[in-house]
């Protein structure tokens, strides 16, 4: 055999599932230059190792591409500094959780919570100023709902934050009032949309809210940072920012804490004007390295189905007429995307009810009917409630289908959720419909959607395989789960192709990135209750070690 050139790194001892059909498994790998150059048995690894090769044993450990979460909010993380109200399944645990976070900080100028979960209101209402004033007093405060979508306000900061019943399309979102008063209820809906954007951060932080300065904005993302490159994420699509938010990873990498590569879609909310889409593209030029790179537009059709706001086809069970509304009439975002594409911009639009993901859908077509086919790739993010006449177009019209398996476990969604309840049973058949898309060929982007839920790739591959509760439990759904390998792909291949990035990333093949994880149990062998107790013992991201817990592997160095 003609010795190769040496590598810079060896694997070897290993079991690698490369999600690559062309050569499916390998024992060994070798690394120059950050790239794979060599897969195949272990006893032909000594021929690419010379003196300056380190040579890393597996011990015969399952090897995976990187990971990549195509939807994953590194930006918001979880804020230390808040109150955190996961877990808290009743409104007297989230005061209680308040309560006791102000006694122990009794001067502090605002109370931030997050994490709230809907149902922990009783009897499906949303949640009130009066239902925290108790426990807030004149101390400002604000909650922000598990998926951020919503906020809560006490009347302390309807004051500070200027909410009158004269003032409710706000900067940050849109505030209910109650029907008979007229004055608001402490409910804000459309955090996610305005509060999110680069107009409604600016409006919260001048207000002097302590959650919307850089600051903590940073904290939320090195920390995010550091959990996304731990669980084996070696690629992070963050799916929602501003020009200004793009100041917050150049720190991060100027820092040595961007470990993870970052894909950073720029938010598209109503009012997008030309010149801002001028600027957009000269982001994404600027930022265009295998490191970092902007480039996506994230928009909103409709919002979300636990308060009542995502679009459906049919009325909200309970309901005779009421069925959401999207932010735009179907015909104006039709000609939106129809421009944007025009343009040559990849669209993430969220989409969670059967009307809005078909609005979205109809747009995509509308856009290939008058700009030509192209390679597109634009995503419906969350996918969550689709109506089987709808899957097959997934295909037809090359949309990818980003989905978060773990929001479908019955733990969050199912029977007495406020989901499940508020879609009604009739309609559970259209939850999350993985195997439905895949099937249909479809293209899957898994990702976690954190802070959402949990960040960790073995909680979402779980779910996808089982949608059951990680501690376990009774399935829902079940008819539309996909086997293991089939969500491996879709957090390796799949999210890579959604986003471009398929020739350096998503396998393990000759030429792409070395970007790998050793995972202390064989997740395509083992029981499936057993998954979400696996962990990424060490991750390499461009032949670099950056992360190792648990059983650190046997690295001899050079010249032993």
């Amino acid at each position: 055999m003609t010795r190769a050139t040496p590598a810079d790194l060896v694997l070897t001892g290993a079991r690698i599932h490369t999600v690559d059909p062309g050569l499916p498994e390998a024992e060994a790998l070798a690394v120059r230059d950050g790239r794979v150059v060599w897969l195949g048995p272990a006893a032909y690894a000594s021929g690419h190792t010379g003196p300056a090769t380190r040579v890393i044993d597996a011990g015969g450990r399952l090897v995976l591409p990187g990971f990549i979460d195509a939807h994953n909010h590194v930006r918001l993380g979880s804020d230390d500094a808040c109150v955190q109200l996961a877990g808290a399944r009743t409104l007297d645990t989230v005061r209680a959780r308040i309560a006791d976070w102000r006694a122990a900080r009794p001067d502090a100028p605002w109370i931030e919570a997050e994490g709230f979960d809907y149902s922990a209101v009783p009897g499906g209402r949303m949640p009130t100023a009066p239902d925290l004033d108790p426990v807030t007093g004149d101390t400002p405060a604000i909650v922000l709902s598990y998926d951020v979508h919503t906020a809560w306000l006490n009347t302390a900061a309807l004051r500070r934050l200027g909410v009158t019943r004269d003032r409710t399309d706000l900067p940050f979102g849109r505030a209910v009032t109650d029907p008979d008063t007229g004055e608001p209820t402490g409910f804000i809906r459309d955090f996610a949309v305005k509060g999110l954007s680069r107009e409604g951060h600016r409006a919260l932080r001048d207000l002097g809210v302590p959650w919307a300065s850089p600051d903590r904005q940073y904290g939320r993302l090195a920390k995010s940072l550091d959990d996304a490159i731990g669980y084996g994420i070696t690629t992070v699509v963050e799916p929602q920012n501003s020009l200004d938010d793009l100041a917050l990873f150049r720190r991060a990498r100027a820092e040595g804490r961007l470990r993870s590569r970052i894909v950073a879609a720029l938010f598209h909310p109503r009012g997008t004007t030309d010149d801002d889409l001028d600027a957009f593209e000269e982001a994404a030029r600027r930022y265009a390295d295998d490191r970092l790179r902007v480039g996506p537009l994230k928009l909103y059709i409709d919002d979300v189905v636990e308060p009542r706001t995502a679009a459906l086809l049919e009325p909200y069970a309970g309901c005779a007429h009421h069925r959401g509304d999207t932010f735009y009439p179907p015909d104006e975002f039709a000609g939106l995307l129809t421009r944007l594409d025009a343009r040559g911009f990849q669209c993430f639009v969220h989409a969670t009810g059967d009307r809005g993901i078909r609005t979205v859908l109809d747009a995509v077509a509308r856009a290939r009917a008058v700009n030509g086919p192209r390679d597109a790739r634009h995503q419906i993010v969350h996918v969550e409630c689709l109506d089987p006449a709808d899957t097959p177009r997934f295909a037809e019209l090359g949309v990818v289908a980003c989905m978060q398996p773990r929001h479908a476990a019955p733990d969050i969604a199912g029977p007495g959720q406020d989901w499940a309840e508020n879609i009604g049973p009739d309609r559970w058949h259209k939850a999350w419909p993985l195997r439905s898309l895949r099937e249909a060929g479809a293209v899957l982007a898994l990702s976690s959607d954190w802070n959402v839920a949990e960040m960790d790739p073995m909680v979402g591959i779980h779910a996808a395989v089982t949608r059951r509760p990680v501690g376990g439990g009774e399935s829902w759904t079940e008819s539309e789960t996909i086997d293991v390998a089939a969500a491996v792909e879709g957090y390796t291949m799949g999210s890579a192709y959604a986003n471009f990035l398929e020739r350096d990333r998503g396998s393990l093949t000759v030429g792409k990135l070395a970007d790998f994880v050793v995972l202390s149990r064989d997740i395509l062998r083992i029981a499936p209750e057993e998954i979400p107790g696996t962990v990424a013992e060490t991750v390499v991201v461009g032949g670099q070690i950056v992360a190792e817990r648990g059983r650190p592997l046997a690295v001899h160095a050079p010249g032993e």
